[in-house]
């Protein structure tokens, strides 16, 4: 059994503390899913403004700026690792900006993965530009790409329809960054909202599947996982962020914390009024896998 950081009470959301291609490495599983948020390599005493407040946006030594050559090394190197624990119709989510997307492109093409689509998120309430001397940033880029050129992956076009409005779901989103009510339980620098991987869970995958994220982070793709009946494998190396993961998690378990999100959720439009989003706890649905 591969050891874990944590586990939640229903085995549905597990942490494993570790380099991600060292502990893909150390067992053999295939997951429906996966979102990765890799370093942007965007680190290089730049500053932005939040808050009210000039702040720098350096957000650790794991994002510090580095060669295009040393990038593209990087970014096969976890690909790789992924590819080799998705099933064969397994889709893949990599957000991104113009500082690395671009590298992932092009791994994702020599490993054979098929892209789908790039998701532009237009961020409804970015940071001002301090400079000046050019365009305010407010996008994000997410690369979706299958696992096999020709094995079919799953779409539930009807769903993203539905919540459209009855339209057809366009690869232009445009979603909040993270609100106050994301961050009771810390800060992360490059914490997601939930909001968007909610929708990408809820796009390409059914309730029950397995999700994995090699680049946990404050474990907003677990939680998003688990309030829509998904389970979860996130692996990260920082002490800091999977302790941050665990009591997001664990607050969860408060029945009044998990409607509320499902409710705020709801009322964005982001899924459909709150139903029976739970896992089950069938014994037999967890035969086989490695850490539990």
């Amino acid at each position: 059994m591969i050891p874990s950081y944590y586990k939640s009470p229903n085995n549905d959301f597990t942490l494993i503390q570790g380099d991600c291609v060292e502990t893909l490495s150390k067992f053999k599983f295939g997951f429906d899913m996966v979102f990765a948020d890799p370093p942007y390599f965007l680190s290089g005493g730049g500053i932005s403004y939040q808050s009210g407040q000039v702040v720098c946006v350096d957000k650790g030594e794991w994002d510090k700026s580095t060669t295009p050559e040393e990038m593209d090394s990087f970014n096969l190197r976890w690909l790789s690792a992924c590819r080799d624990h998705m099933k064969d119709n397994a889709t893949i989510w990599i957000s991104g900006t113009h500082h690395n997307i671009f590298s992932v492109q092009q791994q994702l093409l020599k490993l054979g993965f098929k892209i789908l689509n790039v998701i532009t998120w237009a961020k409804t309430n970015p940071p001002p530009n301090i400079s000046c001397r050019y365009f305010t940033y407010s996008t994000e880029f997410i690369i979706w790409a299958r696992k096999s050129q020709k094995v079919p992956h799953y779409y539930n076009y009807a769903l993203m329809k539905q919540l459209n409005g009855d339209k057809q779901m366009t690869d232009v989103w445009q979603l909040p960054a993270i609100g106050r009510w994301e961050k009771s339980c810390g800060k992360h620098p490059t914490q997601k909202p939930l909001g968007v991987l909610a929708r990408l869970i809820q796009a390409s995958t059914q309730s029950g599947a397995w999700i994995l994220d090699p680049f946990n982070g404050s474990g907003t793709t677990g939680i998003a996982a688990n309030l829509l009946g998904r389970r979860y494998l996130g692996l990260e190396m920082e002490d800091e962020f999977l302790s941050m993961s665990k009591a997001r998690r664990e607050e969860i378990e408060n029945g009044a914390v998990r409607s509320d999100y499902l409710e705020r959720l709801a009322k964005a439009k982001i899924i459909l009024p709150p139903d029976n989003f739970f896992v089950s706890d069938d014994a037999d649905c967890y035969y086989g896998v490695p850490w539990i």
